[in-house]
């Protein structure tokens, strides 16, 4: 019996780390925190952010500044706006730590980015020019906070 009430406290975990999951994919541009997060889910920060990386690799905020990023980049291929405003459009706070992230997510400033993507991807769908353009973690990335552990680079070949 203590098996299957484990196995169901585990498998209730998960749904909330879904719900988690599923609310930063929705709200990223919102001011979130992990403190946050975790009320809305009846946990611990402190337990949420390891439940989280143990499950989906990353932790919270980890996964929360690369949707971040993703759009940013998006924005960035779509040249209307500044660097600024792309910045405050996905819910940065801080200039200075969205493209400090950016750089480390994408390997490039968010300027360069815009100015390369915008030639990169001239004439290409917008479905295509995601997937090409889109931030890949390198095999040992522990995906952890502040850019500790967080190179990424393009598969080759």
């Amino acid at each position: 019996m203590a098996g299957r009430s484990t196995e169901t406290e585990h498998l209730r975990d998960l749904a909330r780390l879904r719900r988690v999951r599923d609310r930063i994919d929705r709200e990223y541009a919102r001011p979130l925190d992990v403190e946050a997060l975790a009320r809305g889910v009846h946990m611990s920060a402190g337990h949420l952010s390891r439940a989280f990386r143990a499950a989906f690799g990353e932790s919270p905020y980890s996964y929360l500044m690369t949707r971040r990023i993703e759009r940013a980049m998006a924005l960035l291929r779509q040249g209307d706006l500044s660097v600024t405003e792309v910045c405050f459009a996905v819910g940065c706070a801080s200039l200075g730590t969205f493209s400090t992230r950016f750089r480390e997510l994408v390997g490039v400033p968010p300027s360069v980015y815009r100015r390369e993507a915008a030639r990169a991807t001239t004439g290409l769908p917008a479905c295509v020019a995601k997937q090409v353009t889109r931030p890949i973690r390198e095999k040992g990335d522990k995906g952890g906070e502040g850019g500790q552990g967080e190179r990424t680079g393009r598969e080759e070949g």
